[in-house]
């Protein structure tokens, strides 16, 4: 029997190379729980009574209370409570009871789910909370269930999976996956604005928290017309910030005209081979003349004499004005220098080739912002460069010849953007635009709406 998932099995999400996008470093475990709910709040058949199953019945108390006024404001209806309840699931347990849509408690491993033929939700709670917890913190608990709260929003709209069935066309799975994304996202905004009773998720928590989003990404490569397709991390992630500063409403309008996904097939044997990156040398020989001829066409554009800015490689971080991180624009002798023995070809390993190329892309829009007399300090800059850098991408995105962006590519700057902020500084490597959360959302503007978004 169908139902809704979060989509991986966390354990081998979170342990497999090459299957999910891994987020580096030590647990992170911020708590966000100011008042724990009472036990007569949220009934959970089958918990311990440990403290994930009281994270996730306040969690769930929360999100309750948030839908009897949205849902009634999104749709002129009565919030309906799920009729079905709400499951813990002991996977490492053999003789634990099955929950709705489910043949045996194995089944639930590593996963949490909306069953819309019961109107239920189960989660395991023995290697796929504790592990959010630990890793991204208590807020990636919260996400999760918000997101699978949000198919119950979905079929009390009318996406059944009757309807889906009947119109496939209509309700693709990456649609209602990143629907339920954008009702995720709209319940922590109002937990952030500070109207939960008992839920605080500050900026940092929230960052970490979309860690496990990145997480959940589906395989680089997958098509996003599989039937089993939830989306990129950047997808996810664009998802989740449009509920979070658009509202329910918003959510509540997504479909396929309006909504653009980036996740793409493979569409070569030799893309497929690399994961879609290329070595790192190859990407600086690619990406920066592709830079430099898209940022000399918007100065020519605006009427303005675009210098060219020389490439050049340095033996560790360059210096040349203030601390930009392992790229910098250097505005005394207008250079882009770039580390290529050091850090950035790190990150370049670790995260992939466009990750490099994001980077690359803030300081030559730098560069464009000086050509065009714009500040090129303060954080107005820093957030220009970000938009500008997006703008790049876009545009490139859109290429049908020439250098062009592979899947993953998109995921590979949204992970950057979140665990760094050299991207967002300015040109003495000050004013940067915090949180991550911002930064991707800065980038995302100029993605989808060009270069006018970012002040040119």
């Amino acid at each position: 029997m169908r139902h809704r998932s979060i989509a991986l099995i966390v354990a081998t999400a979170l342990l497999a190379a090459g299957c999910t996008a891994q987020v580096p470093g030590r647990p992170r475990a911020a708590k966000v729980v100011k008042k724990e709910a009472s036990t007569e709040t949220i009934q959970v058949r089958g918990s311990d009574n440990g403290p994930i199953d009281k994270l996730a019945a306040t969690a769930l108390t929360d999100i309750n209370e948030f839908w009897d006024d949205a849902f009634q404001q999104t749709f002129n209806k009565q919030w309906k409570p799920l009729t079905g309840g709400f499951y813990s699931v002991d996977t490492a347990d053999a003789a634990a009871k099955p929950p709705p849509c489910t043949q045996k408690a194995a089944d639930v491993e590593g996963n949490a789910f909306y069953c819309p033929a019961a109107d239920a939700i189960a989660w395991d709670r023995a290697s796929l909370l504790p592990v959010l917890q630990d890793r991204f913190g208590e807020a990636a608990v919260v996400v999760v269930l918000a997101h699978e709260i949000g198919h119950a929003v979905q079929n009390r709209m009318g996406i059944t999976p009757e309807a889906e069935r009947r119109e496939p066309e209509k309700y693709p799975t990456i649609l209602t996956e990143a629907q339920a994304d954008c009702f995720a996202g709209a319940f922590v905004r109002n937990v952030t604005d500070g109207k939960s009773q008992r839920l605080d998720i500050g900026a940092d928590a929230l960052d970490k928290a979309l860690g496990a989003l990145i997480t959940f990404r589906d395989p680089v490569g997958t098509s996003p017309e599989d039937e089993q397709a939830h989306g990129s991390a950047f997808d996810r992630v664009a998802a989740f910030q449009d509920g979070f500063e658009q509202g329910t409403k918003f959510c509540a309008a997504m479909n396929v005209q309006n909504r653009t996904f980036t996740q793409r097939a493979f569409t070569n044997v030799t893309d497929r081979a690399n994961g879609g990156n290329l070595p790192f040398s190859q990407m600086l020989e690619s990406v920066t003349p592709d830079l430099d001829g898209y940022f000399k066409g918007l100065a020519t554009t605006a009427g303005k004499t675009w210098p060219s800015p020389r490439a050049e490689a340095a033996q560790s971080e360059p210096t040349c004005s203030g601390d930009q991180g392992p790229v910098a624009y250097c505005p005394s002798d207008k250079t882009i220098k770039i580390d290529t023995q050091d850090e950035l070809p790190a990150l370049h390993k670790e995260f992939g080739d466009y990750a490099t190329g994001t980077l690359i892309a803030t300081r030559y829009a730098m560069a464009e912002l000086a050509v065009l007399g714009k500040p090129t300090e303060g954080e107005e800059a820093s957030a220009a460069a970000l938009c500008l850098a997006g703008a790049y991408t876009g545009a490139v995105f859109q290429r049908q010849d020439g250098f062009g962006l592979s899947p993953g590519d998109f995921d590979e700057a949204v992970t950057v953007l979140l665990q760094f902020d050299y991207a967002a500084r300015d040109a003495k490597g000050e004013n940067p635009v915090d949180p991550g959360f911002q930064r991707v959302a800065r980038f995302r503007e100029g993605v989808f709406e060009g270069p006018r978004k970012c002040g040119l």
